[in-house]
């Protein structure tokens, strides 16, 4: 059981990584769509993907502690949802909450803007929405690398 736990802090740590990379990818993207205004589309679509795989990485981490470590993970047409408020639940003898509620609340945005990305036009959504939720990704990311995130 204590060899599951080590593998799963080893995929946690290595998904974590990857999300550091995808951050600075976005942040660099909007920087260069600030300098650069005639090729800001290029750029804005650029973090907009980076978003949309931010949010697919953590999914990634909560989707393993709920399988490994609850025995379970959501099922229907809203377990995206389901799967974070079960992150945000205390599972007696078994873990504390992963997020708290304002996490769970910003996570909510991003997930909702991931749907938008996958199911319609990228370009319908406004630059500012794009830019605000970009912005929001660093601010999730900084503010849930504590060594217990809430």
């Amino acid at each position: 059981m204590i060899e599951e736990y080590l593998t799963l802090i080893n995929r946690i740590r290595q998904e974590l990584d990857t999300l550091h990379q995808v951050v600075n990818r976005a942040e660099r993207a909007i920087n260069a769509a600030l300098q650069r205004p005639e090729d800001q589309d290029l750029y804005v679509d650029s973090a907009v993907l980076s978003l949309h795989d931010f949010y697919a990485g953590l999914e990634r981490i909560f989707q393993k502690i709920g399988t490994m470590v609850d025995g379970r993970i959501p099922t229907g047409a809203d377990w995206h949802y389901k799967l974070l408020q079960q992150m945000q639940a205390d599972v007696e003898n078994l873990r504390p909450p992963v997020l708290s509620p304002e996490a769970v609340n910003l996570l909510d945005e991003f997930l909702r803007f991931r749907h938008v990305v996958r199911n319609i036009c990228n370009r319908s959504l406004p630059s500012g929405k794009k830019y605000e939720i970009c912005h929001s990704e660093r601010t999730f990311f900084v503010n849930e690398e504590s060594p217990t995130p809430r």
